[in-house]
């Protein structure tokens, strides 16, 4: 028996409570909303599908009720507020700060040997709030954001390929953000050969800068985030940790070292299983990769900064 509360009943954490449900991830699913009603209604909405789709996965709908969460292997945390005009990244930060580390110290309540995956922005920065706000050990601390953008990746090399995405593969590292994320080209490949056996550096390079601006392309077209691929995200990182598949996921882990790097939450290759991130990935990056990363690791920590200015530690 698995279980996964799920905080957050908006787009993203209610589609990351059905991909769950359908592809029968988890035994049980808890969705949880501040909003009265919201989290029920979404819930019972996935459930009248469970005959028609075949799943056998329970989800429940609470609200504010955290002890229906008891016993969760995985809490993902997807509540928070999005950046409103006029409102300033600290502002952004400070609410979403008190959101977040209130609902991790709630959840951990019922739950104390749960993984939390944070999805909540800054992504990065509110990953590193929730390490350093619970005193959890950094393999318990995940956040989402590279699964989602290296998913994003293979979606235009396939694209541009003209090719079934299924045979593509490639990876984004760095920080979760347009500016700090990090398309890996070099090691992008098609059935196995690098990708640069079919398309020019030029086309490639038009592949890296789709990605970057892939999550305000769409809300351009949406006139919101998207949440598709975010909740299916949330999915397949939860599913490797649930089913201990010890998949390599570029996520937001804590390094302490790695990469040059030391107190903070970056993108990084991570081999993910029931202890949450098991095992960090180091790759032998270029001067370029290298110089790209350190870039990303100066942004990331500008913005962790902030946090630590406005004593939301």
């Amino acid at each position: 028996m698995s279980k996964v509360t799920v905080v957050g009943a908006g787009n993203v954490g209610a589609t990351a409570a059905n991909v769950l449900a359908v592809k029968n991830i988890a035994s049980e699913v808890v969705l949880i909303d501040i909003k009265e009603g919201v989290a029920e209604g979404k819930a019972m909405d996935i459930m009248q599908t469970a005959q028609l789709l075949g799943f056998n996965t329970v989800v429940k709908g609470v609200t504010n009720d955290y002890s229906a969460t008891a016993g969760s292997d995985v809490c993902v945390i997807t509540s928070g507020i999005p950046r409103k005009p006029g409102m300033t990244r600290e502002e952004l930060i400070g609410v979403n700060a008190g959101i977040v580390k209130s609902v991790a110290s709630q959840l951990l309540q019922h739950s104390p040997n749960a993984i939390i995956v944070v999805v909540s922005n800054p992504m990065d920065t509110m990953a590193y709030l929730t390490l350093k706000a619970t005193g959890l050990p950094k393999n318990r601390v995940i956040g989402m954001g590279g699964a989602l953008d290296s998913s994003r990746f293979k979606y235009f090399l396939s694209q541009k390929l003209n090719c079934n995405a299924q045979d593509v593969e490639g990876f984004v590292i760095g920080g979760h953000g347009d500016t700090t994320m990090i398309p890996m080209a070099r090691f992008a490949t098609y059935k196995g050969m690098p990708v640069t056996n079919f398309m020019s550096e030029a086309e490639l390079d038009e592949v890296v800068k789709s990605t970057m601006v892939g999550g305000a392309t769409l809300t351009g077209l949406l006139g919101t985030s998207a949440w598709m691929a975010p909740g299916a995200a949330i999915a397949f990182l939860v599913n490797s940790i649930i089913n201990d598949q010890k998949k390599m996921i570029p996520c937001s882990v804590y390094l302490d070292g790695e990469y040059g790097c030391k107190d903070i939450f970056i993108g990084a290759p991570c081999i993910i299983g029931k202890n949450g991130v098991e095992k960090i990935v180091e790759l032998p990056l270029n001067d370029k990769e290298k110089e790209l990363y350190a870039a990303s690791y100066a942004a990331v920590a500008k913005t962790t900064a902030v946090l630590k200015e406005i004593n939301a530690l």
